[in-house]
Formats: C-alpha cells, sequence, structure tokens
C-alpha cells in the first residue's frame, strides 16, 4: 500500500516560534479548533471535496477521472483510506505509473468543510520509451532478444510493443498495440504485425507464420472472453527426413483466417499456487484454410480448402500441461510416429497441493515447495461432421486417457513454477507416448 499521510489528524505543536507576543494567545483557540475537528474525521461522516493528481506528464486526466472516481463516495476516514487504497491499485494497474503515493489531508479554502477532505494523488510517470535485451538458450538454438516499449503513447494508457528475436537458426519479430477502455481496463483491444518460426518435433513439422491478428477481450458478469482473428501466411515444412507421408504432402504455402472465442471462470487466488477456487475454460475454433499454389511464379490462388485433418491446425494433448504421464502432445491419431492432433478435445484435472511434511524450512526457503497431488483426465480425436452433436459427444467419452500420481512442485516468483512428479497413466491407447516420470 502506497504512504497515506494523514497531516491534519496530528497532534498541534504546543508552542510555536517566538514571535514576541504571548504563546498562549496563539495556541490555546487552534488547539481547541483542531481537537474539534479531529474528533468529527474520527467518529462522524466526512466528505472528500477535493481529488488532485501531481506529476501528470502526457497522460490525460480523463483517464484517471474513471479510476479514482469511488474515492468521492467514501462517508468516513476509514473508508476514505480504503478507497484510495483502491484507486492506487488501479492506477498501477495501468501501467503508465512508476509510483503512485497517496496524501490525505483536511480540506483548505473558504468552500472548506468542517468535515471535508482533500486526497492528493502524488503520480511519477515511466519513461516514454524503455527496452530490454536479453540472450536465450533452448531446444538447440540460441538467440538474442530486443524489446522496445512505447506506454501510453497516445495518453490513455495505449502501449506499442515491438520484438526482435535474432537466434542462430531462425529469426522472428513481432509488434503490438494494446488500447484499453478508459475506465474498464479489463475490456481491451491488441492488435499484432509479426512474423515467428515454431518446430514442432511431435509432428516432425517446421512452421514459418508470417501473420497478423487482432484480439477483444471482454467480462461479461462472472466470465472473461476472448474474441480474436487471425490472418496468417503459413510456409511448413518437414523437421526432419523421416517424416511420415502425412506430414509431407502439407509442406508448403498456404493461408489461414481463423476465428476463436474463448470464455473463462477463474476464481482462484493463485495461478501458481491457489488453495481455492476453480479454473473453467472453453475455445472454440473456426478456421478457413486455403492453398497457394507457385505464387511466387504465377500469383495464382487455389481456393479449395485443405484437408480438415491438416495437423498444424489441430488440438493437441499430452504433457505436463493437460494430462500428466503422457508425452508431449503425443494423445490421439499418429502416421509413422508423427502426431497429427485431432479436431475436438477436452481435458481436466484435480490437484491437491499441501505443504511439505514436518514443514522444513517454514517461513523461508521452504515455503516456495508444496506437495502435489492430482488427476487427470482428457480425450483428442477428429469429428464426423454428419453425425451431428450427440455422436461427437459420444466420440469424445471413447479412450478417456487418464493418470493419477503425486510430486514437488517449486514456485519460481509468481510467473512459473517447476514439477516433478511420479505418473501412473491409465487408459493407454495404441501409439500413444507415455512416461512414469514427467
Amino acid at each position: 500500500m502506497g504512504t497515506v499521510h494523514a497531516k491534519s489528524l496530528d497532534p498541534l505543536p504546543m508552542h510555536g516560534r517566538d514571535l514576541g507576543v504571548n504563546p498562549d494567545d496563539l495556541v490555546e483557540p487552534p488547539e481547541m479548533e483542531h481537537e474539534a475537528k479531529q474528533e468529527i474525521l474520527e467518529n462522524k461522516d466526512v466528505v472528500v471535496q477535493h481529488v488532485n493528481i501531481q506529476g501528470l506528464g502526457r497522460t490525460k486526466e480523463d483517464l484517471l477521472g474513471y479510476e479514482i472516481s469511488d474515492v468521492f463516495h467514501a462517508k468516513n476516514l476509514i473508508d476514505v483510506m480504503k478507497k484510495a487504497h483502491v484507486a492506487r491499485q488501479k492506477l498501477l494497474r495501468l501501467g503508465i505509473f512508476k509510483e503512485v503515493e497517496v496524501l490525505i489531508d483536511t480540506s483548505d479554502g473558504t468552500d472548506a468543510l468542517p468535515n471535508g477532505l482533500d486526497v492528493t494523488f502524488e503520480v511519477t510517470e515511466i519513461k516514454r520509451l524503455t527496452g530490454s535485451y536479453n540472450t536465450m538458450v533452448g531446444n538447440n538454438e540460441g538467440s538474442m532478444v530486443l524489446g522496445l516499449k512505447l506506454p501510453n503513447m497516445l495518453g490513455r494508457a495505449e502501449k506499442l510493443t515491438f520484438q526482435f528475436s535474432y537466434g542462430t537458426k531462425e529469426t522472428s519479430y513481432g509488434l503490438s498495440f494494446f488500447k484499453p477502455q478508459p475506465g474498464h481496463f479489463e475490456r481491451n483491444l491488441t492488435l499484432n504485425m509479426y512474423k515467428v518460426t515454431g518446430q514442432f518435433p511431435w509432428s516432425s513439422l517446421k512452421e514459418t507464420d508470417r501473420g497478423m491478428s487482432a484480439e477483444v477481450n471482454f467480462p461479461l458478469g462472472m466470465t472473461n472472453h476472448t474474441l480474436k482473428w487471425e490472418g496468417v501466411w503459413r510456409e511448413l515444412g518437414c523437421l526432419a527426413r523421416s517424416a511420415s507421408f502425412a506430414v509431407r504432402e502439407e509442406s508448403g504455402h498456404s493461408l489461414k483466417s481463423a476465428l476463436s472465442h474463448t470464455v473463462s471462470v477463474d476464481s482462484r487466488n493463485s495461478a501458481i499456487f491457489p488453495n481455492r477456487g476453480a479454473l473453467l475454460r472453453i475455445n472454440q475454433v473456426s478456421v478457413v484454410l486455403l492453398l497457394v499454389t507457385d505464387l511466387l511464379k504465377e500469383l495464382i490462388f487455389n481456393t479449395e480448402p485443405v484437408s480438415d485433418s491438416c495437423s498444424n491446425t489441430q488440438f493437441y494433448l499430452g504433457g505436463p500441461t493437460s494430462v500428466r504421464g503422457f508425452g508431449m502432445y503425443s494423445i490421439g491419431p499418429q502416421s509413422e510416429g508423427d502426431y497429427l492432433g485431432g479436431e475436438a478435445y477436452w481435458a481436466g484435472g484435480l490437484h491437491l497441493y499441501t505443504p511439505l511434511p514436518f514443514r522444513p524450512g517454514k517461513g523461508g526457503f521452504g515455503d516456495l515447495f508444496r506437495t502435489h497431488f492430482f488427476l487427470n483426465a482428457g480425450n483428442l480425436c477428429n469429428l464426423n461432421y454428419g453425425d451431428g452433436p450427440r455422436a461427437h459427444l459420444q466420440k469424445l467419452a471413447e479412450c478417456i486417457r487418464w493418470s493419477y500420481g503425486a510430486g514437488i512442485v517449486l514456485r519460481l516468483g509468481n510467473i512459473a513454477r517447476l514439477e516433478l512428479n511420479y505418473c501412473v497413466p491409465m487408459g493407454v491407447q495404441s501409439g500413444d507416448r507415455y512416461t512414469v516420470f514427467l
């Protein structure tokens, strides 16, 4: 919580400077007035007369009015402090201020009420341009990553971000523009342009995407929704000479237009170590995929849709983020060892996190660890769209993969966790890859 000062609630000094007059003639009336005002502020209702923001540069004042308006509705001093703290958190959430301090004082001036308060937010804006530089090593590749960010670009919490990655194998870049709705930060629009290369060893695929996307996020009741459109020029290739024929025939250029909708309900108190709450997420995707034939030579488009079984437009299942005990994305249809994914899937899990037995390192390093017990289940398949919804649900209920086990979890800050689990995979089907330790 920021520093909250209530200057006028401190006792007034008993003696002032020597001005050549009797101090008792000056001190007693203000002291009585202060005591009366202090009693009003502590025991009776107050009125927030003014809310001031100091330190603004390029930020537009109308944006901040939405975030601090609740302070005016406070009815007593404690309520003022609580609402000022909430307003401070909202201002920091905008991502445009480095620091936000709060000052609460009694009102001054000719219009000041006996129970009037003034609240002042002292802000320090983030620099117009920030940057970062780091190196990354992984997947048999090293890369240098350069990032540039323009926070509060137009004065209403807009953000422009550019990221460039130069690797030993591939070069990628991305340009993103973020725009929240004033007063409703959770309602926002994001526009992206990018080039990115990915390798998918479970499918023996290598993919280079050049595309753009538009994403809208908004809450609705207890749910959060994301609507996203993505247009991508894709170039597919085989990652290894041993790639299956089903993967080889997908190689080449294609255009993808995808519209997706995600709805989620998340009542967890922490995304890393939750001890209460639940998460439900449903994702629906509609994809239109077109082939591009001899584009550079003839500029001719073949608009015949590609087969629905194209593996790089499918869903994948298996691994530590879905069904533990199975290899990464190694559940479902496969051809010659290459996993092709499916058109529909479901996954769920029950998790129990407890402190370490006998609480070693309690109050320190030991609090970063948890004992983990879990039960995961899920299924993935292709659909026959002529059979109807009931047949689809029946197919998703067949051959369910599930697993249970226990392990140790280490929290890495507030953004990630590291797990070591002993898994017992169940419902294993022909072609599935599974593992005991994960």
